[in-house]
């Protein structure tokens, strides 16, 4: 299984209203793609800031192109609103074997 692992910040004051964005948008995409395995999604209140820190578990590497396309170390920002929210859109996520789980 392969871990992605998304980072984004938002203000503090939108942190709620951009929770509910992702997972309509981002979630919602990971959850539909064939071999996607899960995801979680946590958030850290820091200095007027909410960051966000997406983990989604997928099959396979081939699973995760069918999301983020062949350029697959990309980040995805698909979504119209992702630039309303995000105060820097990362070019970059990362991906991490899992050796172990719960």
């Amino acid at each position: 299984m392969i871990a992605r692992i998304w980072h984004g910040v938002t203000l503090e004051s939108k942190g709620d209203e951009y929770f509910n964005y992702i997972m309509e948008t981002g979630v919602k995409g990971y959850r539909s793609t064939e071999g996607n395995r899960g995801a979680y999604v946590l958030r850290r209140i820091r200095d007027g800031q909410a960051e966000f820190l997406l983990i989604s578990l997928w099959e396979s590497y081939d699973a995760i192109r069918k999301f983020a396309g062949h350029d697959f170390e990309k980040a995805v920002y698909y979504y119209s609103r992702d630039k309303e929210f995000l105060l820097e859109l990362e070019p970059n996520v990362a991906h991490y074997e899992v050796l172990a789980s719960p």
